[in-house]
């Protein structure tokens, strides 16, 4: 008896699973690349943003973008834009990190359609080999006159069976791969907007200076300080002194 490998029931599936075959490399070499590529992007975001939050609050944001270029990862790029747009205001942050964020996106989701693709081609292959192989056996019959048996009708049935179940083969595993990286994605991108949230809440209201450094009397809030008596009143130190009440002759 004939042995069977997986050779030969391969050579059996017809030209057609020449495609096949190509598609599944493919769709091996793309989740490689893309593993490896989430791999190298994964950061432990609340560390991350503890070592930004502490220069933030005391208004150093030179500091912030350093920490940002020794992290890389989609969230240190996307608050590393804004935080190099603080100087111009909170909307152009916003802006500039939105940017950031799209250009992240489209990075994150590189090669992915391929695989998409791939999931839907691959058993569409397969079952126009299972048209193509049921159309051979259908001829063997018109030309023998009906007079055959299951030897001549078994090269057609080969090879309608085997595409069917190599396309699949692939597809299924490609379709899980597809949505096993858009779940990825979907986490980088939740992290990205969560975390451009909080440094923009961070940095709110505060006007930044040329140097990275909050500017001096810039703060969103000024509290009073203790009240001093000028001899004309009790006055505090934020409060505005008003030119007509004052008057150099009384000095």
């Amino acid at each position: 008896m004939e042995t069977t490998t997986l050779f030969s029931i391969i050579t059996k599936g017809g030209i057609l699973m020449i495609p096949i075959l190509i598609c599944s490399v493919i769709v091996v070499a793309v989740a490689l690349e893309r593993y490896l590529t989430y791999k190298k992007l994964v950061i432990k975001v609340p560390q991350f943003m503890m070592k930004i939050r502490h220069p933030l609050n005391h208004g150093d944001v030179v500091s912030a973008i350093n920490e940002c270029t020794m992290t890389k990862g989609p969230v240190s790029n996307v608050i590393k834009a804004g935080l190099e747009k603080a100087k111009l205001g909170r909307e152009r942050m916003k802006e500039a990190m939105e940017t950031a964020g799209n250009a992240e996106t489209y990075f994150l989701e590189k090669n992915l359609n391929i695989i998409a693709t791939l999931a839907g081609i691959t058993p569409l292959i397969g079952f126009l080999g299972t048209v193509t192989g049921m159309i051979k056996a259908f001829m063997k019959i018109q030309q023998l006159s009906g007079n055959v048996n299951a030897d001549v009708l078994a090269g057609g049935i080969w090879e309608a069976m085997v595409t069917t179940a190599a396309g699949l083969s692939v597809g299924i595993p490609a379709l899980i791969l597809y949505n096993y990286f858009i779940n990825r994605e979907r986490q980088f991108i939740f992290q990205m907007e969560t975390a451009a949230e909080e440094v923009l809440d961070m940095v709110k209201g505060v006007s930044v200076d040329d140097k990275g450094k909050t500017a001096p009397g810039k703060k969103p809030e000024v509290q009073p300080s203790e009240p001093i008596d000028s001899g004309g009143g009790i006055k505090y130190a934020g409060d505005s002194m008003d030119s007509d009440s004052f008057n150099p002759e009384e000095v």
